[in-house]
């Protein structure tokens, strides 16, 4: 129930697939979500992470130093990668992630995340599979992009969670 509230609301899933068997990850396929970040995603991430630069909470201390409004820390932006990719392959271990922050991210936008596969690997019964992610928003403009490795435990994608 908990997991079915947290994954509810403002988050819509996409798969694209290269592959001619869409359930079946393969090098090139693309798993998307759009989410929207409210005030009360910025207040609890700030609870559990212990962020409360005054950037995300004072629209005029956001202004002071240049920015249009309160912003969403960077890393809740960035959770949308293991959620993507969770959300299709349910137990698999996120093993790495590099970010590049590109643009900020105001509370209420719309941020469409993106998973490309961009190696997958056979290991020990498992699949070590490298991904390119991107965030962006307003449809085109980069935001965040980086890399992320999941260890994932087959490659057949879920296609119940992967519904919209």
């Amino acid at each position: 129930m908990l997991i079915r509230s947290l994954l509810s609301g403002s988050v819509h899933s996409q798969r694209y697939f290269s592959s001619a068997n869409p359930h079946v990850l393969k090098p090139g396929d693309v798993l998307r979500q759009t989410r929207i970040f409210t005030d009360d995603d910025v207040l609890q991430y700030s609870k559990v992470s212990h962020d409360s630069n005054p950037l995300h909470f004072d629209s005029d201390s956001a202004r002071n130093v240049g920015f249009e409004g309160r912003l969403v820390h960077g890393m809740l932006v960035a959770s949308l990668f293991p959620q993507i990719i969770s959300s299709h392959f349910p137990g698999a271990v996120y093993v790495s992630q590099s970010l590049s922050f590109k643009f900020p991210v105001y509370i209420g936008e719309q941020i469409n995340g993106e998973v490309q596969a961009t190696s997958l690997r056979e290991n020990r019964n498992r699949y070590l599979a490298k991904f390119k992610t991107r965030c962006f928003k307003n449809g085109e403009l980069l935001v965040l992009e980086g890399e992320a490795v999941a260890m994932l435990p087959n490659l057949d994608v879920d296609s119940e969670r992967s519904k919209s």
